[in-house]
């Protein structure tokens, strides 16, 4: 199977790796495996991963491996060996270091979420692996955090899928996958009568379930799954709208996504200082990101003074890069501050290069902007502050 990355085309086999969310249903585990082995191209895991209880696993281990239910199955469809290990089995702990039994709190089921993420997390960060990730077993909430987990880490051709069974064959205790020959085992009606089934009749099919992939499309760095939900969020509320903004003082450039506008020193030092509005000196820093908040827009007296640009002179310092005293020239030509009309004629200038050379879309976040209030003119840039980046 060969996967086409943005790099250029890379010709390998993946590693398939398999992640199951598990109870007291190792039926799911069989059956998830026989559904892929039978698609066309067959799927063989090189790896399998079950998120379980202490109590989901000795289910597993009593049937799956201790009845060789996945060795048969192996023989039967003449298959590479399904193989459970040790390492297998990914436990959830206590804070104490005691293996969870069950889910029954809020924390517990925190501490799944937390888990199951940090594994997907892992595994997605291998290039050449695949991963399938199986819904269909353990509690509810397992199944959310696995979804939600591939949700922020999975790439296009990892695979999120739902088993589904004949429902008189679902979760029977005798019924671990479709054979190849017939096979009659007890069953019960819907009406609750023991009655005899011929396996010929089960049916095993496998949703596979589509899902939105933010993997390698944001920078997550949170450790809990709230966290990285909370960032995730914040890529999606501006992602599609804002791309970064790069300020380059030595090549005297803005980069907004694939556009770039030079700037001459002064006013790229102007239109750093409204940037760093946002960056340095947030008003709302509990705020994660800025969306309408304009708290940080601010007069041109409170720009215009000595104390703003004794603070810009140290970007306008870096643009000249090793010549000297060039921040000192600045402060010597307007020693008590630029001035309010000057600060917006820069104002004006900016503004005006940057609709010549960027897409209209692009520019109600980009430009300085004003708003009246109290009877006073506000300025501000209103682009994330997450989305600012200095170089």
């Amino acid at each position: 199977m060969l996967i086409e990355m943005s790099l250029g085309r890379i010709d390998t086999m993946f590693r398939e790796i398999l992640i199951f969310v598990a109870g007291t249903t190792p039926q799911i585990i069989s059956e998830t495996v026989c559904a892929l082995a039978c698609k066309k191209p067959p799927v063989y895991p090189n790896e399998i991963y079950v998120v379980t209880t202490s109590h989901g696993r000795r289910c597993i281990e009593e049937t799956l491996i201790r009845k060789n239910i996945l060795a048969e199955f192996a023989r039967e469809y003449n298959i590479p060996e399904v193989k459970l290990s040790e390492g297998t089995f990914v436990m959830a702990r206590t804070d104490e270091g005691e293996i969870i039994d069950d889910i029954r709190t809020e924390k517990e089921n925190e501490i799944f979420g937390d888990l199951i993420t940090s594994l997907v997390r892992e595994q997605a960060g291998d290039l050449k692996a695949r991963l399938h990730c199986s819904l269909a077993g353990g509690r509810k909430t397992m199944s959310f955090y696995l979804g939600s987990a591939l949700q922020l880490f999975g790439r296009p051709w990892d695979k999120l899928y739902h088993v589904l069974v004949s429902p008189e064959f679902e979760s029977n205790p005798d019924f671990f996958y479709k054979p190849r020959r017939n096979r009659v085992i007890t069953g019960k009606s819907a009406a609750g009568k023991v009655i005899e089934l011929n396996t010929r009749n089960a049916e095993i099919c496998l949703a596979e379930l589509p899902f939105i992939r933010l993997g390698g499309r944001t920078t997550l760095s949170g450790k809990s799954f709230s966290e990285l939900v909370a960032e995730g969020q914040a890529e999606i509320d501006t992602a599609s709208l804002q791309p970064f903004l790069d300020v380059n003082f030595r090549q005297r450039t803005v980069r907004i996504g694939g556009d770039s506008v030079e700037f001459s020193p002064v006013h790229l030092m102007v239109y750093a200082g409204f940037l760093r509005r946002k960056t340095d000196h947030c008003r709302c820093p509990e705020k994660p990101y800025c969306l309408d908040c304009t708290e940080c827009f601010v007069t041109l007296p409170d720009l215009s003074g000595k104390q703003a640009l004794d603070e810009m002179a140290k970007d306008y310092k870096s643009l000249y890069g090793e010549q000297p005293f060039k921040d000192r020239e600045l402060i010597s030509k307007w020693p008590e501050g630029m001035g309010q009309e000057a600060l917006r004629q820069y104002i004006t200038k900016i503004n005006g290069m940057l609709k010549r050379h960027l897409t209209a879309s692009s520019l109600p976040h980009l430009l300085i902007s004003s708003i009246k209030q109290y009877g006073n003119t506000r300025y501000g840039v209103r682009i994330d502050k997450g989305k600012i980046r200095f170089g």
